[in-house]
């Protein structure tokens, strides 16, 4: 690593959010032409799910893994939200081809992915470049982050996040 890289990596890590920590306020475009902020799920719990790509092999996988769960997500009364940097209308078009059952947020200046910490340097092949670490956050009634999984794999996760949010409640 070179000292630039370990200077951005240790910023990252003095200031990525965890437990106890109130959760970051935001307003943004979401799927089906609308707009949805922190304040209207005040007093609400919440997964925020942060993935690079629409329509990439492990981001469809996560979002139908929760689509599937949404049914138990909303009997504990914990919705379920993904963001990414794509458009609405990416998101709309990679719901209506997954019939996913999520609500997507439209991140397109990357305001919400830097609040929380997942707008990282990232490196393939040897190459730096800008993305989305996949991570997820629980967010309690509180509006406090009541847990956060980092660099997350996508197998098994949305049941691990649904046993976490049920602890919660």
């Amino acid at each position: 690593m070179t000292k630039e890289t370990d200077n951005a990596a240790n910023i990252v890590e003095s200031t990525a959010l965890q437990a106890g920590d109130t959760a970051p306020a935001f307003s943004l475009p979401k799927n089906g032409d609308d707009t949805l902020s922190s304040a209207t799920l005040q007093g609400k719990a919440y997964v925020l799910y942060f993935y690079p790509k629409d329509d990439t092999s492990g981001c469809t996988r996560e979002a139908i893994d929760f689509s599937a769960l949404k049914p138990q997500f909303d009997a504990i009364g914990v919705s379920i939200i993904g963001v990414s940097p794509d458009s609405t209308v990416k998101h709309d078009k990679f719901i209506n081809k997954h019939d996913l059952a999520v609500e997507l947020l439209a991140d397109e200046e990357k305001s919400l992915s830097t609040a929380y910490n997942v707008w990282v340097q990232k490196s393939m092949y040897g190459r730096k470049y800008m993305g989305i670490e996949r991570s997820t956050f629980l967010i309690g009634k509180d509006g406090k982050v009541a847990q956060v999984w980092r660099k997350v794999k996508v197998a098994g996760h949305a049941e691990a996040v649904l046993e976490a949010a049920r602890l919660l409640n």
